[in-house]
């Protein structure tokens, strides 16, 4: 996720209450545990890495039967729980809340840029949400400022593959939907340590 306050706001919300407000807002607000979080601008890194994603993937999934959402599709995570990925990948016909569109049932993997500020909560509840969801394949953590992927494939619903990526030429498979990105492309142009990571493209 991008840099964001996650303070509650005052008021409780149910999810139809929620759908109709965020419908009629300018500011996306997730939705945890009948509580609205609010969400801040992204910033230049976050949207450098979230842009580099989508080229990637988006390349190597053509011909595939795959949409991808940036930013501002929210994913219904459970009756409890909703959240923006900064990338979603739906393998197969989508399945959205209703004719409108514009909340996913069916995420098959899902992108998170986290800080400092959001690794808790993207760490802990959202991931609890994530593991338990029948469509989701894969749920991929990426570090904002510095660089480090962590990636969780799931198996089958009780087990899950859990690896850590932290080295330039490190290659990231993402099997469900026959994907493989390179840490370099991730973080091309982002500054980690004062050093320019330029794109290295898997074949």
């Amino acid at each position: 996720m991008s840099e964001k306050s996650l303070s509650p706001t005052e008021k409780n919300y149910g999810v139809e209450n929620y759908l109709k407000s965020e419908r009629q807002s300018a500011i996306k607000r997730e939705f945890s545990n009948v509580k609205l979080l609010a969400n801040s601008v992204s910033n230049r890194m976050n949207n450098l890495i979230a842009t580099n994603i989508t080229i990637a993937v988006g390349s190597r999934v053509q011909g595939q039967k795959c949409e991808i959402y940036v930013n501002d599709m929210p994913v219904k995570l459970d009756a409890k729980h909703i959240c923006y990925p900064d990338v979603v990948v739906v393998s197969g016909e989508p399945s959205f809340v209703d004719r409108e569109s514009d909340m996913l049932l069916n995420p098959t993997v899902s992108f998170d840029i986290f800080s400092k500020n959001t690794s808790f909560q993207d760490k802990t509840e959202k991931l609890e949400c994530y593991l338990a969801m029948n469509s989701i394949r894969e749920y991929i953590l990426i570090k904002e400022d510095e660089m480090r992927v962590e990636h969780y494939a799931k198996q089958n619903a009780k087990q899950w593959i859990y690896r850590i990526y932290n080295e330039r030429d490190d290659i990231i498979s993402i099997d469900s939907i026959n994907c493989k990105v390179s840490l370099a492309e991730i973080y091309a142009q982002v500054k980690l340590a004062q050093l320019e990571v330029k794109a290295q493209t898997v074949a």
